[in-house]
């Protein structure tokens, strides 16, 4: 995956999400970007991906605090609702969509 490929995932998906509102570059550097993406619930989420090592991490934060997460830093897993410090390993990849797709079936229902 480049840049622009995660970029323009996160973009369209956002879009296409009720609880998401515009998405706003936070870093770039040529081999990496965070994209934060509020939420009109209250809270964002910043997706993170690195093109060179292809890490990627997506976490949903209230008042300060991530209340949900996943990444591939180890191989992917998930930081889920109930319990945001626990890795709980994933068998698959976990997309920008997927993510979105979990936050909102905790919020509204899916």
């Amino acid at each position: 995956m480049t840049l622009e490929e995660f970029e323009r995932v996160v973009f369209q998906t956002a879009h296409q999400s009720p609880l998401c509102d515009i998405p706003a570059m936070r870093n770039l550097t040529p081999t990496s970007e965070t994209i934060r993406v509020s939420m009109i619930m209250g809270g964002f989420i910043d997706a993170f991906f690195n093109a060179e090592t292809g890490t990627m991490a997506f976490a949903f934060i209230r008042e300060g605090k991530r209340v949900f997460g996943a990444d591939n830093t180890g191989g992917w897993h998930m930081h889920p609702f109930d319990d945001p410090e626990e890795h709980r390993a994933l068998a698959n990849a976990m997309t920008f969509a997927d993510f979105v797709k979990a936050v909102e079936e905790r919020f509204v229902g899916g």
